[in-house]
């Protein structure tokens, strides 16, 4: 890890978009900055109009009067290229750059994201205003970090795009005849002669070929990890010293394998807005970023004073975006930002609201953005010592991505919906669980827990058969592991697959159900079933026909339906559920209580609704003691 150039401590802060607002209000904005302890903003992420207003022309006056102002007031500036958004001239001229969909309709300048990833005129502008940015600022006193892009997910299925998937092809599979074996392209008379006869998964009459689905996706995360890296290597060239990053942003749409990517950043950044439950989602998204950067500091990047639930935006209650923002620091993030740093009064996102929201500062929103930038240095000394996790969830992007493709056995089954499951019943039991990726070494853990693991490779079946017989606790695997290899191809010989031997049973068959069934342990089973035989494992739990439907094979269970959390918590030997979030960090325990009622905490402590402490372990006394009511 690289941290920001100047930054001691925790970063805070969000983006600052200046260019929205006559220049009176940036001495305003600076002012109220510092009364709220903001020492890091994110600066031009969707400015180039203004820097570029035409082809090779530069307006760089206002941004330099914008870093010279935060530079006087002690604010640094993560500087980014603004390569999210093509100006509208842009567009015109080069047409074939804007995004073409599966269903062949060019759609138009007008939103942010509006652009090939592939189209030569849009790689070739990116690296011109990264580079004139860096020209321009690499001495600059303010400059802490490098923002290329942001939140990297756009698709495009144009002939740019074939022209590079193909390449990428060649790349990844060598001859044609390769190909067509990793995609099965004798189904449905697919098989290609020639490479020109491959093409993007356009839309289709009816299923597409999984395998070509999956690779595609593949093949968009590598593109545009390659426009990453052409503009980072043009920032590191001009400016070795300042670190370069990104924002990761996280959904099912999104074809990023951050796995990969969090390998290329200098920083792991994310972006992050919970929905219905968010103090479990926030826990969710700050253990996997955490997993992302392979257990060092990350830095959540963006957040809002807003939560989305369904179809509405509300605001935050009171308190909770510092207990939001404390869970994301507990779990490793070093720092806390926020998109954005002023409610905009015009524009697409006028509703997103801010830091100083349309109320301004005599407000709740920036009294209690005031008081978390009081509040965070107190706590960088507590955040020096590593997250403490003794269970793991492999986690894997490609495999989410596979479970995607149409055509399966039930649309109810959801990866990240099993992922999520094993997560939130760890965290409803006070279990800090680290993300991994197949390929990491499990020996430390407790316990592993492997949801849904459709791609399984043969190094990652035996890594997992090397913690069953070695490792120092359990694992479990739940229904549609180990069912293909890396290229969405069914293992033969019964599911499930690569993990038969290692869990001692064999599934002859899927049978996902409509109605829940009861099992003989009176525990309720829903949306998936399966006809599992034993080979070496004993039945623990078994179906109304008297089949098994979880397993244990030595260390090893599996299970082969869906249960509700209380009946997988049973399955785990898990202790009893707790009231508060709580986080061990070396020997400080993070305490939250997300909840309306007093707890009692470690030490004997009385912590108020909505309240937090930091206490240390052993002895119990507070490090930060518990705060008033929120």
């Amino acid at each position: 890890m690289r941290w920001p150039k100047g930054l001691d401590g925790l970063c805070y802060g969000g983006d600052y978009n200046p260019e929205q607002w006559p220049e009176e209000v940036w001495h305003e904005d600076v002012r109220l900055m510092r009364e709220a302890g903001v020492n890091l903003v994110s600066l031009g992420v969707f400015s180039w109009a203004r820097l570029e207003p035409a082809e090779g022309v530069h307006d760089f006056g206002w941004l330099d009067r914008v870093l010279d102002l935060l530079h006087d007031g002690g604010i640094r500036v993560n500087l980014a290229t603004p390569t999210a958004s093509p100006p509208p001239w842009f567009s015109l001229a080069h047409p074939d750059a804007l995004t073409v969909t599966a269903g062949g309709s060019r759609l138009t300048h007008g939103s942010r994201d509006t652009y090939c990833v592939a189209a030569p005129p849009y790689r070739a502008a990116s690296v011109r205003i990264a580079r004139a940015l860096a020209e321009r600022y690499a001495d600059h006193p303010a400059l802490a970090m490098w923002h290329v892009h942001n939140e990297y997910g756009t698709w495009c299925h144009c002939d740019h795009v074939a022209a590079a998937f193909r390449a990428w092809l060649r790349r990844r599979h060598g001859a044609l005849e390769a190909l067509n074996d990793a995609w099965t392209t004798a189904f449905w008379s697919q098989h290609y002669s020639a490479w020109e006869q491959v093409m993007p998964p356009r839309a289709t009459q009816y299923l597409p070929n999984p395998s070509q689905v999956l690779d595609f996706r593949r093949f968009l995360s590598d593109e545009m990890l390659d426009h990453f890296r052409e503009q980072k290597a043009i920032l590191r060239e001009l400016t070795p010293d300042v670190p370069v990053t990104t924002n990761f942003v996280f959904g099912d749409w999104v074809p990023v394998d951050q796995w990969k990517w969090a390998q290329e950043v200098d920083l792991v950044a994310i972006d992050h807005y919970p929905g219905e439950n968010p103090p479990e989602e926030t826990a969710f998204a700050a253990d996997l970023a955490r997993g992302w950067a392979r257990g060092r500091p990350w830095l959540l990047m963006e957040q809002a004073v807003v939560t989305y639930t369904g179809p509405r935006m509300v605001a935050k209650r009171p308190g909770e975006i510092t207990r939001l923002s404390l869970s994301h620091v507990a779990r490793g993030s070093r720092g806390v930002m926020f998109f954005q740093w002023r409610a905009s009064r015009g524009g697409a996102e006028l509703w997103h609201n801010g830091m100083v929201p349309h109320a301004g500062p005599d407000s709740r929103i920036f009294r209690e953005i005031r008081d978390l930038g009081a509040l965070l240095p107190t706590l960088a000394e507590a955040c020096e010592a590593p997250v403490t996790a003794t269970a793991a969830i492999l986690w894997d992007t490609e495999a989410g991505w596979a479970l995607q493709s149409p055509g399966f056995p039930s649309t109810e089954v959801n990866y990240l919906d099993a992922v999520r499951q094993a997560h939130r019943v760890l965290y409803r039991h006070g279990v800090t669980a680290d993300m991994v990726h197949p390929s990491a070494d499990l020996s430390s853990y407790d316990l592993v827990i492997v949801p849904s693991l459709y791609l399984v490779s043969d190094e990652t079946a035996a890594g997992l058969r090397r913690y069953a017989e070695t490792g120092p606790g359990t694992l479990l695997v739940s229904f549609l592991s180990g069912i293909a290899d890396e290229h969405a191809r069914i293992r033969l010989g019964g599911y499930p697959g690569a993990l038969r031997d290692l869990l001692g049973i064999r599934v002859e068959e899927f049978h996902p159900i409509g109605d829940p069934v009861t099992l003989d342990t009176g525990d309720t089973a829903s949306v998936w079933t399966e006809h599992v035989h034993l080979a070496g494992a004993e039945a623990l739990a078994r179906y109304p026909d008297g089949t098994p439907a979880i397993t244990r094979h030595g260390r090893a269970l599996y299970l082969s339906t869906r249960l509700d959390d209380d009946a997988y918590a049973r399955l785990l030997g898990l202790g009893p559920a707790v009231t508060v979030e709580t986080v061990r960090r070396g020997d400080r325990l993070f305490v939250i209580n997300h909840g309306d009622e007093e707890r009692e905490i470690p030490g004997s402590l009385l912590l108020p609704p909505g309240g937090y402490a930091v206490v240390g372990i052993p002895g119990g006394s507070p490090a930060i003691p518990p705060s008033e009511t929120m």
